[in-house]
């Protein structure tokens, strides 16, 4: 199991998110990012606003979606 924050992921706390893989990280961090969305956080929207910009390009997209990828597989175990 490995541990990402929020901060890392782009988003905009430190709340963290345990998972085994990649994947079931960024689901963690999706319901999260939702309930910031709800909660009409203001921190987090400023986040998703750049991440929502980012997806207007799919090419730089991929590219930060890789990143953080490695950035997971690159950690140590828990």
């Amino acid at each position: 199991m490995k541990t990402m924050t929020c901060n890392q992921l782009g988003g905009a706390c430190d709340q963290t998110f345990q998972a085994n893989t990649f994947e079931e990280l960024v689901e963690l961090s999706k319901q999260h990012g939702m309930a910031m969305f709800q909660q009409q956080d203001a921190q987090h929207m400023g986040a998703m606003a750049k991440v929502m910009q980012l997806m207007q390009n799919p090419q730089a997209m991929a590219e930060w979606f890789d990143t953080k990828k490695k950035e997971f597989e690159a950690l140590a175990e828990d």
